[in-house]
């Protein structure tokens, strides 16, 4: 059996394809096959008769398959109706219940999707098949036999017409009295009669009769009433909208199964099918090898390949053409086999797990505590920018394998995945990442995150800027572009106006729309419109579009806005339709519940008839359908007439309207008017509805009044918080656009690019210790508001609060009656400096606590204190409190219980306070405090521990070897990005004491806006470093440190600070100040930074600062001269830099020269370049120049010594270029003359010329003899030619050329003599070999002949021939030469020894070019048998009869006269001789005598010729090597005289006979 496709499998369905022929052509054809059918009788059971009660099964169950199949839809039951019938019959025919199993007679072709079991039958399907069906389906199984039954006809009424023999079959079979025995087809009969005339009727009574009449009857009629029901659903037989014929179906798979979603789509035009995950459609090309799509003969298909975790979701099939769209729904589940967990699974995505899956059913924890690290902070981007958004989530405690669900919102909001955002979460982080940010984007963005009942959340602010404008000036582009109130012809657009204008006031807005699946966009308003919402005309019913809006100045129009989501032109209640689902299962009957046809009902009015928006540009009119409109659809009409007059006027007349809704354009501003509708159809214009109220053009909604009461507040460093109150009688509010300015700077900026809600905003990214005023507008429809009046102005700092709570209370050191405790100090300090910290204990007895204590009366400025007077063996508990100028602060958590105790052990205490300072993302600095005990022996060191702040406790490792000296360390070698914590250990002689309290966890990054400390050096060569910071509060100072040891009183340093700024001074830098320098800001989140003053560094250091003490001038390049084109001597230095003060002194033999006409001076202050012209060298200019330059303090010079050859050759030099200046103003030559060999082995002599002009003349000479030159040089390209072709000996000589004018000649020579001329015939004999061709072999009468052309020869050339490698010695047989540009090596009588290879070297004079051919093989013997054929050829042509000389080609002679011809004819053998007249054989007789003597003379002679001898003759030579035919003609003439009796006398004979 062929193999069948997935939904053949599954579902009973019958594709197009199936549905190929018609009913009579397949009723036929099984009636053949019936006739035939006795090749499959085995039997007598195979036609047997069967009981009435198997009869009444099978026909009960087929029945009840097909009614269900005409419930899932009438149309398709008429289709598939007849299929069973024929299916049913061809079974009983061929004992299709008889378990024959040959593939030829399955055959099943039921067309429902039944949840009943029909009889059991043999199935073709695997057991790996048989699991995967669905339970309750029925599966079709095609026969390999070409039998196609089709849904027969392609219009609907005939296809209820063609149900009828199904129904009625099925109605028969379903009687309890019926046939029980099928009737056989004649064949049938004779192979039962062969079978024993086996046969078994029942008659019928006339009971069951009269029951199938009545039921025949019954069926008539409800097929009448659904055809005409049929008739009424399908007005238009060419669109038909969307419908899925099978839907997807939801699966579970396991984890790395394949899954395959189908399903096929009906409709006209054909519907386009996209595919969604969680309302987000698929993208093959960003997924490659995880979905494939195909869509074959109307079966889609989406296959999802490998599924993981991530796979489970709910798919929807989305088909849309242009009378809807459609969507069906499916789930995928991907399982995973127990204990196969893995963090893979949960590496992506908003949320990973359901939220059953983040609860502890097992008691795995009673409570989680979930924090954020690494949060993202206030973002600011632009539209079109990329931007994502990121923190750490804390789980504790962690359990394997669950996942919290992370949730994103915006303003309260949740946020889905889609092409604009999209979420990560790869196991401990979570991510939401914008590809295009847009203003929409902007708001409040929270991330959730929840474990079981547990969660929290953490939210900042993300505000996106306008992009640039194309058009400088032009406004910003509109947001929240919405579609609303669609209909079949129009929708209603919204939007929300920019923050910007450009500059200039918005005059409008134009919208654009686009339809989806199109790129191409068209303006739907010729005139820009100022209300935010405006409805859309003109659409095409059925079809989607999405929408866009421009905003408009006097600048020019701005960018458009994000486009809308798709809409389609639908009326609300199709849509509904479309979407509906079934109501009620199927119960086997058909109940047609429509009215009776009302034909010709004309409709009534329309009701409830309203304006229910009116604007400047336009009107809209809404109304509800009439209750009487029959069952056509029906179009409307809209009238309108001027307030106070009934002279209605019909606005729609071109275009009626389909929907309920309709704008008016066009109207009169401020004019007042009245509206009415009515309804039309086949049968009439119906009755108007009630006319509307009296309504007035012009915005109903007014621009709303600007807010008030505008209270700024301090918030952050960088932000204000702003409030005002709401503007009186403000409707339909969409939000306050917030803008700010600097004080005095008369610029407003935007603070947010989307409307906010509320009367509170709080204004991010102001400037630290700027004042700002702020003023606020509200937004409608209608349009912008006034400005708000400007608020007070506020400085932006931090506003101060007390400070949050210290932490990790440790007990550093334990005494009889007295305990040191120490703690770390608060993550916020409120703004404000941290002045101290107040301290309280409490007696805890049997585990109760007592009341509180002070433990201090006046503030600790330490963290750590020493509480006395306790009792010995007592258990105590503490708490701490910070406290700032704004107050005390919340206090601690309660500490650890701690016992007051003589403490004995030998090892210290642990450190404290320990703090990280200078984090950079590979790097940071861990101080500490000295532990308070320090055990029985000074502590001698400390050692560091570091972990990663996720890994276990048994991952802490050591950072040092050696115990460290110092209270700090710098740790390297970090992760980026990576959370750490560290503690510290002390060490005396006693041991390692116990560690100290963690420090972290710290994220190893570089913060944005980080700032290292710099070290500089002045002019007057003080070392200072400086360090600067923008991130400072109000309350922040510096504080410098060596090796982290404050340098307050170092009588070495200085230190200055000033704003955000610091410097500390060296005041004599020395080996002394060799080490760290570290600078830390107070009251920020660690800010600080430090500087390694090391040897090293100190070297540079102080030469750097002798350099600025005693400052030179430095020199990029030395003095140095050249000669300039007219001879012209320049000196020249360059330094690195001048001042516009620099001075230079000029230097000549310690005399210093001044600029006169002998010295030019030039400095460029620009480039540091310091030049002086001298026009010529003199004698006396022999000598030492120096240049000495000062600038400020800095001074510099160079020197440059001309003495001796150096200066004699310089002076020679100048000269030369002074004459060659000289030569140049009149025409000269750029380039001299010189030669070159052409690829046609010609010389090239050539020159090139400048300066030259229309009368400037060019003479060629050789050997001081003028040269003829056919062409006159146009100089165009400033190139002079002469060709010499085939250059040779004769050719040698001297060339000149020569240039003059009015203005002065040049002239050029060329010695092609001697050495010069061999060089050339060298080139000449190259370019001649390289110019050789491949040898070729020819063959000749005389032997083989081996050959090469050359462009042409000259005798310089040698030329050497070479056979299997060794030279050819030449003789009369084998010889070389050359025959005009041949060059030939010809063997005369080759015989088998002349095979081989032949070289031809061509020696040049310095180089051999060889050329080579084999001869040998089947060259050889090919050129060899052609030689032969020559050969003989040439003996025939020597020896063959010919015709040598003696014969003219014509011979006129007189009549009478005697003719002797006498010729030669030569031949070997001797040749026979022949004439020929007229082309006949002539013989030898009185009259002509032929005659052949010696061999070789033959004789013609014609004793007195007549006219009759006239005509033309041959003379024929033959022997066995050939023959020759020499032709002459002989032309005989009668005298004049004759002539002309001749012709008289037979005149007079006439005359005579007369």
């Amino acid at each position: 059996m062929m193999s069948l496709p997935f939904y053949q499998k599954l579902h009973q369905h019958y594709d197009r394809s199936y549905r190929s022929k018609d009913l009579s052509a397949t009723m036929s054809q099984y009636q053949q096959e019936k006739k035939s059918s006795a090749i499959y009788t085995h039997g007598s059971t195979a036609y047997s008769s069967r009981s009435s009660a198997a009869h009444r099964r099978e026909s009960a169950a087929f029945s009840q398959a097909s009614a269900a199949s005409y419930q899932h839809q009438a149309s398709r039951a008429s289709e598939f109706a007849l299929l069973s019938a024929v299916s049913h019959k061809a079974a009983s025919d061929y004992g299709y219940s008889h378990g024959l199993t040959d593939s030829s007679l399955m055959l099943d072709y039921s067309s429902t999707l039944s949840p009943q079991t029909k009889r059991a039958k043999k199935s073709l399907l695997s057991g790996e098949e048989k699991e995967n069906l669905p339970s309750g389906y029925m599966v079709p199984i095609f026969s390999g036999r070409q039998v196609h039954v089709s849904g027969i006809t392609d219009t609907e009424e005939q296809r209820i017409k063609e149900a009828a023999a199904y129904i009625a079959q099925r109605n028969l079979l379903a009687s309890e009295e019926g046939v029980t025995a099928s009737k056989q087809s004649s064949v049938s009969k004779q192979s039962m009669s062969t079978l024993h005339q086996e046969e078994a009727f029942e008659k019928k009574s006339r009971k069951v009769a009269i029951r199938e009449k009545a039921e025949h009857l019954s069926l008539k009629k409800t097929l009448e009433e659904t055809e005409a029901f049929h008739k009424k659903l399908n007005e238009d037989n060419l669109l038909h909208a969307p419908e899925f014929v099978i839907k997807p179906r939801s699966h579970t798979v396991w984890e790395k199964e394949n899954v395959k979603l189908h399903c096929s789509v009906a409709g006209w035009p054909a519907p386009r099918l996209t595919w969604y995950k969680n309302q987000v459609p698929i993208n093959v090309q960003a997924h490659p090898g995880k979905y494939i799509i195909e869509s074959r003969y109307g079966m889609h298909t989406l296959e999802i390949n490998a599924c993981d975790f991530e796979d489970t979701a709910q798919y929807r099939a989305s088909a849309m053409n242009a009378k809807g769209e459609l969507s069906a729904y499916a789930s995928v589940v991907v399982k995973r086999y127990k204990g196969e967990f893995d963090d893979t699974r949960f590496h992506s995505g908003a949320s990973t797990l359901p939220l059953s899956f983040a609860v502890t059913p097992y008691g795995y924890a009673s409570r989680f505590e979930i924090h954020f690290d690494d949060k993202f902070e206030v973002s600011f981007g632009r539209e079109g920018e990329t931007l994502s958004l990121g923190c750490r989530v804390v789980i504790t405690p962690e359990i394997k394998h669950f996942q919290p669900e992370i949730q994103w919102y915006r303003n309260g909001a949740p946020v889905s995945p889609s092409k604009w955002v999209q979420t990560h979460w790869s196991g401990d982080r979570a991510t939401l990442t914008f590809s295009h940010l847009n203003k929409e984007d902007e708001g409040l963005y929270t991330v959730r995150a929840r474990m079981g009942e547990y969660y929290e959340q953490y939210s900042a602010y993300v505000f996106v800027r306008d992009a640039d404008a194309e058009i400088e000036g032009a406004p910003a582009s509109p947001l929240d572009v919405v579609c609303l109130d669609a209909n079949k012809d129009y929708i209603i657009i919204t939007w929300k106006q920019p923050a910007v204008d450009g500059g200039s006031p918005i005059l409008g807005y134009f919208i654009d729309k686009c339809e989806v699946g199109t790129d191409s966009w068209s303006q739907c308003n010729d005139i820009p419109v100022k209300f935010a919402r405006f409805p859309v005309t003109g659409l095409i019913e059925g079809r989607s579009y999405i929408f866009r809006v421009r905003a408009v100045n006097k600048a020019g129009i701005g960018l458009p806005s994000r486009v809308s989501e798709p809409v389609a032109a639908l009326d609300p209640a199709e849509k509904a339709r479309l979407k509906s689902r079934p109501s009620a299962p199927w119960t086997g009957q058909i109940i047609v519940t429509e009215e009776e046809p009302t034909e010709g009902v004309v409709p009534g009015p329309p009701t409830d008839l309203s304006v229910i928006e009116a604007t400047q540009s336009y009107v809209v009119l809404s109304w509800k359908p009439p209750r009487q409109r029959g069952h056509e659809g029906i179009l409307y009409f809209v009238e309108k007439c001027d307030a106070g007059t009934e002279n209605w006027q019909r606005v729609n007349t071109e275009l009626p309207v389909k929907s309920p809704r309709f704008a008016l354009f066009d109207l009169a501003e401020g004019k007042s008017y009245r509206f009415r509708v009515r309804c039309s159809n086949s049968a009439g214009v119906g009755e108007p509805s009630e006319a509307t109220e009296v309504t007035v053009v012009g915005d109903k909604l007014d621009i709303p009044k600007p807010p008030s009461n505008i209270i700024p507040s301090r918030n952050t460093d960088t932000s204000v918080v702003v409030t005002w109150e709401e503007p009186k009688d403000a409707k339909e509010l969409v939000g306050y656009y917030i803008e700010s300015s600097i004080v005095g700077s008369g610029k407003w900026e935007p603070c947010n690019n989307n409307p906010v809600k509320g009367t509170r905003f709080t204004c991010h990214g102001l400037k630290t210790g700027q004042s700002y005023i702020f003023r606020v507008r509200a937004v409608n429809a209608a349009g912008l508001s006034e400005y708000s009046h400007d608020s007070e102005a506020i400085e932006v700092k931090a506003a101060i609060a007390p400070p949050s709570p210290p932490c990790d209370i440790t007990c550093l050191e334990s005494f009889r009656d007295s305990m040191v405790l120490g703690w770390k100090q608060p993550d916020k300090t409120g703004g404000a400096e941290i002045t101290g910290y107040y301290v309280n204990y409490r007696e805890v007895i049997d585990g109760v606590p007592g009341r509180w204590r002070e433990a201090n009366i006046k503030a600790v400025s330490d963290e750590a204190y020493k509480i006395s007077n306790l009792k010995e063996n007592m258990v105590y508990q503490f708490q701490v409190a910070a406290m700032n100028i704004a107050g005390l602060g919340v206090p601690s958590a309660i500490s650890a219980s701690f016992k007051c105790e003589e403490w004995t052990i030998a090892v210290p205490g642990p450190p404290h306070s320990l703090k990280c300072s200078e984090v950079r993302k590979t790097s940071l600095v861990l101080q500490w405090k000295p532990p308070i005990h320090s055990g029985r022996t000074p502590v001698t060191g400390y050692f560091v521990d570091i972990k990663e702040a996720s890994a276990r406790e048994d991952r802490w490792r050591g950072l040092n070897e050696a115990a460290l000296k110092h209270t700090y360390l710098k740790v390297q070698g970090l992760k980026e990005g990576e959370s750490y914590v560290f503690r510290v250990r002390a060490i005396n002689q006693a041991g390692v004491g116990k560690p100290s309290d963690l420090a972290g966890p710290v994220v190893a990054e570089t913060r944005p806006g980080t700032k290292e400390v710099v070290v500089s050096v002045d002019d007057n060569g003080i070392i200072s470093l400086n360090f600067e910071c923008d991130q400072m509060a109000p309350s922040s100072e510096f504080t410098w440190s060596k090796d982290y040891v404050p340098t307050e009183d170092s009588p070495r340093l200085e230190v200055e600070s000033k704003g955000n700024k610091t410097k500390m001074t060296f005041k004599d830098l020395g080996t002394e100040d060799l080490g760290i320098y570290s600078c830390d800001v107070t009251d920020t989140d660690g800010i600080a930074s430090s500087y390694l003053i090391d040897e090293e560094e100190l070297k540079r250091l102080l030469a750097l600062s002798q350099e600025h003490k005693f400052p030179t001038v430095p020199v990029k390049s030395e003095l140095a001269v050249e000669i300039l084109e007219k001879g012209q001597v320049r000196f020249w230095m360059q330094a690195e830099k001048l001042s516009a003060n620099a001075k230079v002194n000029y230097i000549f033999n310690e005399k210093e020269i001044f600029e006169g006409p002998k010295y030019k001076m030039h400095i460029d202050r620009n480039t540091g370049i310091i030049e002086m012209f001298m026009e010529k060298l003199q004698d006396e200019d022999e000598g030492t120049y120096t240049f000495q330059v000062q600038d400020g303090r800095a001074t510099g010079h160079s020197t440059l010594v001309l003495i001796g050859d150096v200066y004699k050759k310089l002076q020679k030099e100048a000269e030369f270029q002074r004459q060659e200046w000289i030569r140049k103003q009149g025409p000269h030559f750029a380039e001299y003359l010189s030669w070159e060999v052409t690829g046609e082995c010609n010389v090239l002599l050539k020159c090139k010329v400048a300066n030259i002009k229309k009368e400037t003349s060019i003479i060629w000479y050789k050997d001081d003899r003028e040269i003829s030159v056919d062409e006159k040089h146009d100089f165009k390209d400033g190139i002079c030619t002469l060709l010499i072709t085939e250059f040779s000996k004769k050719d040698a000589g001297i060339y000149e050329v020569v240039l003059k004018d009015d203005r002065g000649k040049d002239k050029s020579r060329l010695k092609l003599v001697d050495e010069a001329f061999k060089e050339l015939m060298t080139e000449v004999c190259r370019t001649i070999a390289l110019s050789a061709t491949d040898l070729k072999i020819q063959s000749t009468a005389e032997g083989i002949r081996l050959y090469s052309f050359v462009t042409y020869y000259v005798d310089d050339l040698k030329v050497n021939w070479s056979h299997n490698g060794t030279p050819i010695k030449y003789s009369d047989r084998v010889k070389s030469g050359v025959t005009g540009e041949q060059i030939w090596l010809q063997i005369n009588e080759p015989t088998p020894n002349d095979k081989g290879k032949y070289v031809m070297e061509l020696f040049d004079g310095k180089t051999g070019h060889q050329k080579m051919v084999d001869l040998s093989g089947q060259a050889y013997d090919e050129a060899f048998a052609e030689f032969q054929r020559l050969k003989q050829a040439a003996i025939a042509e020597k020896n063959r009869a010919r015709v040598v000389g003696g014969l003219p080609d014509v011979v006129t002679i007189q009549e009478g006269k005697a003719l002797n011809l006498t010729c030669i004819v030569w031949g070997d053998p001797t040749p026979e001789v022949s004439w020929l007249k007229n082309e006949k054989l002539l013989a030898s007789d009185e009259h002509c005598n032929l005659r052949f003597e010696a061999g070789k003379t033959a004789y013609f002679t014609i004793s007195g010729v007549r006219t009759s001898d006239s005509g033309k003759y041959g003379l024929v030579v033959k022997n066995k090597y050939g023959s020759e035919i020499s032709d002459f003609t002989v032309s005989v003439f009668i005298p004049e005289e004759e002539a002309r009796s001749v012709a008289e006398e037979p005149q007079k004979g006439t005359k005579k006979a007369k």
